[in-house]
């Protein structure tokens, strides 16, 4: 599945890349793509429980979810 999330506290290039180096270690997570722009993180995983992982991840490194996520993309 890919989703895409909106986060807090994007504030320069070097955030973006933090995050993708970040998120790219986790299992079952792949293609992070972080839009410094728009402040959202797109990415695949497998099950939810990844999903969570991420959710997670992001918000221990200072970067937490806003809103509703995206409607998941199969």
């Amino acid at each position: 599945m890919r989703t895409t999330v909106h986060i807090k506290n994007l504030e320069c290039c070097g955030c973006a890349k933090t995050i993708e180096n970040t998120l790219s270690k986790i299992k079952n997570v792949s293609e992070v793509i972080v839009d410094f722009n728009k402040e959202t993180v797109t990415f695949n995983f497998h099950t939810k429980h990844d999903f969570d992982m991420v959710k997670y991840v992001l918000s221990r490194i200072g970067y937490p979810i806003v809103g509703k996520e995206s409607r998941l993309i199969n």
